[in-house]
């Protein structure tokens, strides 16, 4: 979120995160912005005043919220693990009390409006009671959004000013596979387990060799592991008489439709489609970030693949931040 406000001209100040593996990567990105490693449920309401000088009521200040969102998600994740995560909008709801910012923006899946436990209600009646009485929210497909993947979020933009706000508008075709990797976007065919050292992290994953042989069988631009569901040496056993089930595992992703929601395992193609569309491979790191829409000079500062994959998969793709950056910035 942070990249794509800044590309907006937002003057980003600070990010709160639990996550110790994204401080370096952060602060180096965002020169200026500071990383602060801490549980929002244990920080205090007045942090932000008393280490950045940030006052309460300021009509200029925004207030992002982008919480973890596994609990109300579709895919499959530990809901024992994530029950804690649930209702961090609730903590963030106590910073939006303490500062009254001008504008409230919050970004989560779906989910957060259907699912019964969700936290959802709670916090808008919260931002209506604060005097949040312009209140935009949809559910957006990020692919009309300049982002080539077909992901499904929850956009919130709130002010408590007397101005008319707007989120950003869609546009009329999908950004699509093609547009964003391959040679012709700078991208040299590499096998799997190839390793890039250079800060272009053009990193791919090993495969096994029955994995290796699965991906061969697959037909290139969108095949599926139903290409070798007939072969006793590569069908998996729990996917017997299951032809309708987890399609996506191991499959290729297509040139001329967006990539499916880049997760924090698009590195592994038995967690989703993550296949290159023609290269027997997964998606390369720099790959999964550019269909984030990262810049390519954007540095991930780790050499683990999987922490790497876990930063960009976690991170709200930059396209559509800049473009919620620009409505905001448009009002001031």
């Amino acid at each position: 979120m942070t990249c794509g406000l800044r590309q907006a001209g937002v003057n980003v100040i600070a990010g709160v995160d639990v996550d110790k593996d994204a401080k370096e990567t952060y602060e180096y990105n965002n020169k200026g912005a500071v990383f602060i490693e801490k549980d929002i449920r244990k920080l205090r309401s007045n942090f932000f005043e008393k280490n950045f000088n940030i006052n309460p009521n300021d009509d200029k200040l925004i207030l992002v919220g982008c919480s973890p969102c596994q609990f109300y998600s579709i895919i499959n994740t530990a809901k024992e693990n994530s029950l804690k995560t649930k209702d961090l909008l609730r903590n963030f709801a106590r910073f939006v009390e303490y500062y009254k910012p001008g504008y409230v923006l919050v970004e989560n899946v779906p989910g957060i409006l259907t699912n019964k436990q969700s936290i959802w209600p709670y916090f808008k009646a919260k931002l209506e009671k604060l005097g949040y009485k312009k209140m935009l929210y949809k559910i957006v497909d990020m692919s009309y959004y300049g982002v080539p993947q077909s992901r499904r979020r929850f956009s919130l933009i709130a002010t408590r000013l007397n101005v008319d706000i707007t989120l950003p508008k869609p546009d009329k075709h999908q950004a699509l596979l093609s547009d964003f990797i391959g040679e012709s976007n700078g991208f040299k065919k590499v096998n799997a387990g190839h390793k890039d050292h250079s800060d272009f992290n053009h990193t791919v994953a090993g495969l096994s060799d029955v994995c290796l042989r699965r991906l061969k069988k697959t037909r290139h631009d969108g095949g599926s592991r139903l290409d070798w569901k007939n072969d006793p040496d590569l069908q998996l056993k729990c996917f017997i008489g299951k032809d309708n089930s987890f399609i996506d595992s191991y499959g290729r992703m297509w040139w001329n439709k967006p990539a499916p929601t880049i997760t924090t395992k698009f590195f592994s193609i038995s967690n989703g489609r993550f296949g290159h569309p023609d290269e027997d491979r997964a998606i390369s790191i720099r790959e999964g970030a550019t269909l984030q829409t990262f810049p390519k000079d954007y540095v991930f500062k780790t050499n683990n693949i999987a922490v790497s994959a876990r930063l960009i998969g976690n991170a709200v793709p930059c396209e559509y931040a800049r473009r919620l950056g620009e409505v905001i910035i448009s009002n001031l």
